[in-house]
């Protein structure tokens, strides 16, 4: 028999593979009952755990018709009146119904189509029915291939994810996590009965942690799997080491970019609390419409044109290169169009001419190009930027954070400051030298730990060390991905799943993962 090369793409927090749903994937997954779903589609409180089913027939409820191919949204189970039922909900005409399915409801149901980007590990929890596989595309988002892919270069079909299994256990006498394959063949006997269970050490991961009440903080704990990566204070958090974390919240970030025209560019987090200043850059801005969304009550934002742009209205101005113009505000203005007058949305501007200045409209749709020019020379905290200006901003460092020992920001040719986010964040030090504290992300950071019986010597953290964190481009687009919810109906499933074709199976088998998906490829 032939030797047919296997994949195993490990599916851990902060994994590098970006995927997309297939679409014909999902209109070959049917349901007959609800029940079926419900056991097999994992809903839970989290964005992933909200699926999104519609049926091909119409269900008439009490007081409520769900149409055939309405998008209905499984949010969670409980019991109703004695009767296990699903709480969902359906949007129509951008408004809400609530209601609840029973697990008994027959008819046929599929799955919506899903264009949102996961990564291998959200997929391998939320998205892979039970007892089933699923069909991805590599999402071209950030698809870059190395010699290290297990994918042939230039790869644009499809992959068949099917999950393989393993449990991860802890022993009596060890502190490491034991990983037992799926495939082992061994006897199991349940002794729970008759064991002290409270004697075993009881693995945590950050999210476990993070979910504990704010008065079990803080707590001394030790890390029995550490994070990989150089960068501090990841290197310091190695297996072993006994921590002290002293509280969970949720901490603002600004996301910001290298502004570089190659690819090469590196992304990051960047914490209110950092000490370095900021001077302005030119922002470059491809529509009138950025224009407008880029002013601000604070000062007139003054621009040249890059690009000429002839209007096809009269009554609007036309742009040639190297016009300056002060923006004013948006409103609507009235055009003639094929004889009939017409409102459009138009932004008013000041041309800037030798000697004056003259009122004009530019049409709000206009796709031509103007860069900013600067007058202001004003050195800029992080947290008055956000305050003052609309982002994306673009800026450079003029005065480092000298309390990092490293600031990679002042290296680096400008920053675009792109948008403010939320991230849930512990604060953690060392338990046996707390001299200064660190935030590490929760959802980004692979790691566990177990809880020690151990009283924390103080309560108070110690100075809190800031953290440019820099992430990979993977997480970049992680951070900036965004729900997509359609109002409108998926199209109808064809009568019979259409027939993929056999898949051929590939790459390098790669070992000591703890949680593995095995991968097909097929073309389309």
């Amino acid at each position: 028999m032939k030797n047919i090369p296997i994949c195993f793409l490990p599916a851990l927090p902060g994994d590098d593979i970006l995927l997309v749903l297939a679409k014909h994937d999902t209109r070959t997954l049917s349901f007959p009952y609800i029940e079926e779903i419900v056991r097999k589609v994992s809903i839970g409180p989290t964005r992933f755990g909200h699926p999104c089913f519609y049926s091909t027939e119409d269900i008439q409820l009490a007081n409520f018709t769900i149409k055939h191919d309405e998008q209905i949204t499984f949010n969670s189970v409980e019991e109703v009146h004695g009767t296990m039922a699903v709480n969902c909900v359906v949007v129509r005409n951008n408004q809400s119904h609530s209601f609840t399915l029973p697990l008994s409801q027959e008819g046929e149901f599929y799955e919506c189509e899903d264009d949102q980007i996961y990564t291998l590990k959200e997929i391998a929890e939320w998205k892979i029915p039970k007892c089933r596989n699923r069909i991805v595309k590599l999402s071209n988002t950030v698809h870059m291939w190395d010699s290290s892919s297990p994918l042939p270069e230039n790869f644009d079909g499809c992959l068949i994810l099917m999950p393989v299994y393993e449990v991860q256990a802890v022993t009596k006498f060890r502190k490491d996590i034991v990983h037992i394959l799926s495939d082992l063949d061994v006897e199991v006997k349940d002794i729970t009965d008759c064991y002290d269970i409270s004697s075993f050490l009881q693995p945590l991961s950050l999210e476990d942690i993070f979910e504990r009440t704010n008065k079990d903080f803080p707590m001394v704990a030790e890390i029995m799997e550490g994070p990989s990566g150089s960068q501090k204070p990841y290197n310091l958090l190695s297996t072993g080491k006994e921590i002290v974390i002293y509280k969970k919240y949720q901490a603002a970030r600004v996301l910001a970019s290298e502004m570089r025209s190659d690819s090469s560019k590196r992304h990051y987090l960047i914490p209110m609390s950092y000490k370095g200043k900021f001077k302005r850059r030119p922002r470059e801005f491809p529509t009138a419409y950025d224009l407008e969304i880029a002013r601000s009550e604070k000062e007139h934002l003054h621009v040249v044109a890059t690009k000429a742009f002839s209007s096809p209205f009269k009554e609007l101005l036309s742009v040639s290169v190297g016009d300056q113009f002060l923006v004013q505000q948006c409103q609507t203005s009235e055009v003639l169009y094929e004889g009939r007058k017409k409102l459009i949305d138009v932004l008013a501007c000041e041309q800037i001419l030798s000697d004056s200045h003259k009122k004009v409209l530019l049409p709000m749709y206009m796709e031509g190009g103007f860069v900013e020019v600067i007058h202001d020379k004003k050195q800029y905290h992080l947290s008055e930027i956000c305050k003052e200006f609309h982002l994306p901003f673009n800026v450079k460092v003029s005065v480092r954070d000298l309390s990092i020992e490293k600031d990679v920001l002042a290296a680096a040719p400008g920053l675009q400051f792109e948008e403010e986010i939320t991230d849930s964040y512990l604060l953690i030090s060392s338990a046996s030298s707390p001299a200064e504290s660190w935030e590490i992300p929760v959802y980004r950071l692979n790691m566990l730990v177990h809880l020690l019986s151990k009283d924390v010597q103080t309560v108070v953290p110690p100075v809190t060390r800031t953290t440019v964190e820099e992430v990979s481009k993977e997480e970049y687009y992680m951070l900036r991905r965004y729900e997509n919810l359609t109002l409108h109906p998926p199209p109808r499933p064809p009568k019979k799943p259409t027939a993929a074709p056999p898949p051929h199976i590939f790459a390098v088998p790669k070992q000591g993962f703890s949680s593995l998906l095995f991968a097909c490829q097929f073309k389309q």
